[in-house]
């Protein structure tokens, strides 16, 4: 049986280019970061050298990235760190209706500490209007928290414009750019953020590692206290091997995304266009204004969870929406925000290419996709009422 992933925005397998960096870290250059004999200057110079390069990647400094454990964590560390540093000027936080978890649940916490926080409604195609986002602001707005693109029903978001209106009004502007780094140019002056969160997984780098940009002159209150590591910003002894890997995948990702984007594109949209014409399915989502490599759609009259079994034993895999929803029995709550009712929000399927997958592969998918929809909705009273 062919295997076909096509769950890449859950996550991505390493490189090999990216594993033969990481290795000497993990074997003979085990050294810790912070003592001063050979091992340990071995691992300083690897992490300098990794910080330079993700810092020339996305237009940053030297000093201004901070190395985590996750995108989720980058997130937490972003928004909590400025949201308590800054308490004193405000306790109101602008952020989206469709934002990850790791920031959704983030706010909700902060909101338990007595902040407030506007949740900006979206388009039918998932994009927020600028003009919503200006009425939101407060005298006490001191931070602003919206996703590059959502990892969902990829919809690229106008960060730039939206950054620009929160520095004239003097306000700290977040974006998580776990789905862009390494698929999109992202620059953080072009962009206009002050601070951007991103995971080496979603580039083909190792898991358990991340990153926070923070720009010069911003100051964060660290989640996590102990050693001076990270500029005393975020402690702990610092995961070599995985910076290096982290550093080493956005230098590839960088490198070939020209051609990688014209090939996801191309992909995406025969996927499109084929799932499209199987009746009573819809994209959800921006056409246009989309990640190269996302494709979102309902069915309706069928759950999502049965067309996922369906795909998996035909050697397909997908997912319903975020992975790190997954567990839930509620529809996402980015297709909701959509305007999409309970049962067609159920019907979801989410496919996202990587650099591996191929036409063929396309064809296959296509060809085994709409005999499932036609039995699962034999199989539904709804499709037949």
């Amino acid at each position: 049986m062919e295997l076909i992933y096509l769950d890449h925005a859950a996550t991505t397998p390493i490189r090999s280019e990216v594993m033969e960096a990481m290795l000497p870290y993990l074997t003979d250059k085990f050294g810790n970061a912070s003592s001063i004999y050979g091992w340990g200057r071995q691992a300083r110079k690897a992490l300098d050298d990794a910080r330079a390069s993700v810092a020339e990647i996305i237009g940053a400094d030297f000093n201004e990235i901070v190395f985590t454990s996750s995108g989720t964590e980058s997130d937490n560390m972003a928004i909590k760190g400025a949201a308590w540093e800054y308490r004193n000027k405000g306790r109101h936080i602008i952020t989206s209706s469709i934002e990850h978890p790791g920031v959704l649940n983030t706010m909700k916490s902060l909101e338990k500490e007595g902040y407030e926080v506007t949740y900006l409604p979206v388009n039918a195609q998932g994009l927020i209007c600028v003009d919503d986002f200006k009425q939101a602001l407060r005298d006490d707005t001191i931070l602003v928290s919206i996703m590059h693109a959502n990892n969902e029903v990829g919809t690229i978001q106008p960060i730039a414009a939206i950054g620009q209106i929160a520095h004239e009004h003097g306000i700290i502007m977040h974006t998580d750019a776990v789905q862009t780094a390494g698929a999109l140019e992202v620059d953080v002056n072009e962009l206009n953020v002050d601070l951007l969160s991103f995971s080496a997984h979603k580039f083909y780098g190792p898991k358990g590692v991340g990153a926070l940009y923070i720009r010069k002159g911003i100051r964060l209150v660290p989640l996590i206290h102990g050693g001076n590591q990270e500029r005393r910003r975020r402690a702990g002894t610092e995961n070599t091997a995985g910076i290096v890997g982290l550093a080493a995948a956005l230098e590839l990702a960088d490198k070939e995304r020209p051609e990688f984007t014209g090939k996801m594109i191309h992909l995406r949209d025969k996927l499109i266009d084929g799932i499209l014409k199987i009746p009573h399915t819809r994209l959800n989502g921006s056409r246009t204004q989309r990640l190269p490599n996302n494709v979102s759609v309902c069915f309706e009259f069928i759950e999502g969870e049965s067309l996922l079994l369906n795909l998996d034993m035909q050697g397909i895999a997908g997912s319903s929406g975020s992975a790190c929803t997954s567990g839930s029995l509620e529809p996402s709550h980015v297709l909701l925000a959509l305007g999409l009712k309970h049962e067609i929000a159920h019907g979801s399927l989410r496919l996202t290419l990587g650099k591996d997958n191929t036409e063929a592969e396309i064809d296959y998918v296509l060809k085994a996709l709409e005999p499932i929809v036609h039995r699962l909705r034999e199989m539904s009273p709804l499709y037949h009422s």
